[in-house]
């Protein structure tokens, strides 16, 4: 039997890479048009995966395409603590 479990894929909006899901960050928004990090990938509501890189995070924000996939403006308050969960990440590896 093949006891391998399979890896869920997803496409990093900026870089247009296919990584497994757990090295991509969520960004989500709801039907009330709010938008927050979902870390744990099930919240409802319309979706958009980075990856957990500085660089896609800085390039999201300068050619707005969070805003664009998720049809609603994103303040630079979520770059900004999408940049800290990144930096966080780093540290404790």
């Amino acid at each position: 039997m093949n006891n391998r479990k399979k890896i869920p894929m997803r496409k990093c909006v900026v870089s247009q890479e296919m990584k497994p899901k757990k090295e991509l960050v969520r960004i989500v928004r709801s039907k009330e048009g709010e938008v927050s990090i979902d870390l744990t990938g099930k919240k409802s509501g319309r979706g958009a995966y980075l990856a957990k890189d500085k660089e896609i995070i800085l390039s999201a924000k300068k050619r707005n395409i969070l805003s664009r996939h998720l049809d609603v403006a994103i303040e630079d308050s979520l770059y900004d603590e999408l940049i800290q969960l990144v930096d966080k990440e780093k540290q404790q590896l």
